[in-house]
């Protein structure tokens, strides 16, 4: 059986401001952000790691890294183009609000309606293109560490989209579940080979001893 420990990366400036940043933005991890990768890592110190694969967005490539320094098992970390976020065109650096009143109906079906959500005014990825990227990358994981522990740390609309399609839920449905925080950590397990997961955890933080507030969630 192998389990898969999928961690979003720390809190940036943009999450903060709430902008997006997608696949070609980035900005700053906050201070704060690097004592909670340091929570993670002691939190999950005692597992043995068999490997650590990481966007390569610096975002999730410093998490990963600061995560890993922090582990026993010291495990090697390899940087996948497939678990980058999503590429979201022009709505990338733009603030939330601003993104709403000029692209209404893309905010709305990014958010609430994947089955709807048609980036192309934008120049983005669908939730389609985004999942027939990663899931590759996972089956492969999957397969290469047969009973083994791996760490996955890529981006919260990626992330949220790839897990709830591994778990067999629906296109329209992929956001029921909510959002993924930064820091947090969720948790997959597969005994055939990548053909079905089973969940065993969902967006935990508890290991942060904070407050969640709505700027931490995506």
């Amino acid at each position: 059986m192998t389990k898969l420990y999928f961690v979003r990366h720390g809190k940036t400036e943009w999450n903060l401001e709430s902008r997006y940043q997608g696949a070609g933005g980035d900005s700053p991890l906050l201070a704060q952000s690097y004592t909670e990768m340091d929570l993670l890592g002691k939190h999950f110190q005692k597992i043995n790691f068999a490997h650590i694969y990481a966007s390569p967005i610096k975002r999730a490539r410093v998490t990963a890294a600061r995560i890993g320094r922090k582990l026993k098992s010291h495990p090697d970390i390899s940087l996948l183009s497939r678990l980058e976020e999503f590429h979201l065109g022009k709505m990338e650096g733009q603030k939330f609000a601003d993104v709403e009143l000029a692209y209404p109906e893309e905010f709305e079906d990014f958010r609430n309606h994947p089955d709807l959500y048609d980036p192309k005014a934008i120049g983005g990825e669908s939730y389609l293109d985004v999942i027939n990227r990663m899931t590759p990358a996972i089956t492969a994981i999957v397969r290469a560490y047969p009973d083994q522990n791996v760490m996955i740390v890529s981006h919260g609309a990626a992330l949220n989209a790839e897990i709830n399609a591994l778990l067999g839920v629906g296109l329209p449905d992929l956001r029921k579940r909510g959002g993924l925080a930064n820091t947090s950590t969720t948790i997959l397990e597969s005994n055939d080979q990548g053909q079905s997961y089973q969940l065993i955890d969902w967006n935990n933080t508890s290991y942060l001893n904070k407050q969640l507030d709505p700027t931490d969630l995506v």
